[in-house]
């Protein structure tokens, strides 16, 4: 599978050039992807695949040898830690890059992140993990606006670890299905729905309290 023209974006070509210490290389894009303003970035899918690659490697194959209880404690911390840089990024830069309209910083994001913030408050931190593009944006956003910092770490801490250790263990635990593990593509569906399901929910809790 070539996502967006980028091997790199692939995670089994990760899995091919960098072996096991793939897992290293979806740690340090999950944590770009919190947390240093680049949000063209696989993170869902690594997440998945690194479930993925750590069943298979338990089942003798060519993947990922680790616990998978270590691989989500590492993913998740990685999520957390991103967040955090990015809230700070936010509070002391944050203003002049929500100004920008650059390749990969556009204004447009930033509008919609607030958007959002504004529509969830600090579930936000929670709902936007399961949301690209949002995912990227939504710690700056909250370090624009100064969240109060225990408040933030909370709510992100929560976020961070649903989203990573609930993608990874999806993957884990699917790994045995024989179709996921040798057609990612298929895994990628399965990603895009998950995703979507909290912002589901939220939006079915609205229309159910409104209705009361």
């Amino acid at each position: 599978m070539l996502l967006l023209g980028l091997n790199w974006m692939d995670p089994e070509w990760l899995l091919e050039q960098f072996g096991s210490q793939m897992f290293w290389v979806a740690v340090g894009i999950v944590f770009i992807e919190c947390g240093l303003l680049f949000p063209i970035l696989p993170g869902d899918s690594l997440l998945f695949s690194v479930g993925l690659f750590v069943h298979r490697s338990e089942s003798g194959e060519a993947g990922i040898p680790m616990n998978i209880v270590v691989a989500c404690a590492v993913l998740s911390a990685a999520a957390f830690l991103g967040n955090v840089v990015g809230y700070e990024i936010g509070r002391a830069i944050g203003e002049p890059l929500a100004q920008r309209d650059g390749r990969f910083l556009k204004r447009k994001y930033f509008e919609q992140t607030h958007d959002f913030f504004e529509r969830y408050g600090a579930r936000a931190l929670v709902l936007g993990r399961f949301v690209p593009v949002v995912r990227t944006f939504i710690t700056v956003t909250a370090g624009i606006g100064r969240m109060e910092r225990r408040h933030f770490f909370t709510w992100s801490l929560v976020g961070a670890v649903l989203w990573a250790t609930g993608i990874t263990l999806l993957g884990y635990f699917l790994g045995g299905i024989d179709f996921l593990q040798h057609n990612i593509e298929g895994a990628v569906l399965v990603i895009v729905a998950v995703s979507v399901l909290p912002m589901v929910l939220e939006w079915w809790r609205h229309r159910r309290a409104a209705t009361h």
